[in-house]
């Protein structure tokens, strides 16, 4: 048994084999995946029911197992800041969060260097998330 938060077998082996600048989508149980994604990416599905598993869930186990440099967001056309923002905001720590337009965001998760897309079951919209792989320091 491995002795991390992260036990998932999909989700340990896409980020074993992603590297510095690749990307992680999280995403909520309303993100078109098929059309909003980049086609060559690992997906996994952990949408068992409508609020399990949440985004802030997944992002806490990711976020404990890999270095995180940069995280996007997709901000609704009204400006106003979802609530799960906030949640983000706890579980990165000091990593601003980059604020893009829902075609930009879906843009940006279509591109190539999305390595992973972990579809939830979260109920929340715009509760997407797009993390950028950072770099491990040697000690």
């Amino acid at each position: 048994m491995l002795r991390t938060e992260l036990l998932h077998p999909e989700i340990l082996g896409a980020l074993g084999t992603s590297g510095h600048g690749s990307k992680v989508l999280i995403a909520d149980g309303n993100y078109p995946f098929t059309t909003g994604s980049n086609d060559s990416a690992k997906k996994v599905y952990l949408n068992l029911a409508p609020g399990i598993v949440t985004v802030p869930q997944v992002l806490a186990a990711v976020s404990e197992s890999i270095v995180i440099e940069a995280a996007a967001v997709m901000e609704p056309g009204t400006g106003e800041e979802p609530s799960i923002f906030e949640d983000f905001r706890s579980l990165l720590g000091e990593v601003e969060l980059e604020k893009k337009g829902r075609f930009e965001f879906y843009e940006a998760a279509r591109d190539q260097s999305v390595s992973l897309v972990i579809s939830t079951g979260e109920e929340r919209t715009y509760a997407n998330i797009l993390l950028t792989v950072g770099v491990v320091e040697a000690e």
